[in-house]
């Protein structure tokens, strides 16, 4: 899946949250570059290096990995991205079939293409147990395929959030979860994306869910 590019990061003169305090334009163009220079192999390639050397290690301490979906699930800037769909969540699990190799499954994230079913995939990993940490937000997908973030309630976005709640439940899911994203409301200023009003909302919508599904709120 392709969008178009709205910004050049290599010839404009852009900024954003974060670069300016970390990095040059020049740097921030060289790392770009190195990054689109590996390609979708070479990404596999790492992981693979890294898995396979770190995986052994947290399962003799106890330590469960928890990898973080591409957001969005498709190329930007040019760049490779690989943790974006089903077959290539498989994938990644495969190199190191292990407990202590999970997801942070963020329905956001992966929701943001319209080809990934997340009740689906939900139900599917969660039955594995390959669930370290659950991020639930709702996304609404927009006639042009392109999206924005939205309040967590199933009305207000693409994402059925009570199915994947359901799907939680029923394949017994015990680990953390969080509402993960919010919007700025009620007059609040702050981090973009991490309002705390609606943040709490979404708690608390997300509880219901939990207990409507007769889950166990802990």
């Amino acid at each position: 899946m392709t969008r178009p590019a709205r910004t050049a990061p290599l010839k404009d003169d852009i900024h954003l949250p974060g670069w300016d305090s970390s990095y040059t334009q020049d740097e921030v163009r060289d790392l770009i570059r190195a990054y689109g220079e590996i390609g979708e192999e070479g990404l596999w390639s790492n992981i693979e290096y890294f898995l396979k050397r770190v995986i052994p290690v947290a399962e003799e301490c106890g330590v469960v990995m928890a990898l973080h979906p591409d957001d969005p699930p498709y190329p930007i800037f040019g760049l490779p991205r690989v943790v974006t769909n089903e077959a290539n969540i498989d994938r990644y699990l495969s190199i190191v079939d292990s407990p202590s190799n999970t997801l942070c499954l963020c329905t956001g994230s992966l929701g943001c293409s319209p080809a990934n079913d997340i009740p689906k995939l939900v139900r599917k990993y969660s039955a594995m147990k390959r669930i370290g940490f659950m991020h639930l937000r709702n996304v609404k997908i927009l006639p042009d395929t392109s999206f924005e973030e939205s309040g967590h309630l199933t009305k207000n976005g693409s994402l059925d959030m009570n199915a994947i709640v359901k799907a939680l439940v029923e394949t017994g899911f015990d680990g953390y979860f969080r509402p993960d994203h919010g919007r700025m409301i009620w007059g609040e200023t702050g981090k973009p994306g991490y309002g705390l009003f609606d943040r709490a909302l979404g708690s608390a919508y997300l509880n219901g869910l939990i207990e409507a599904n007769g889950g166990v709120i802990e």
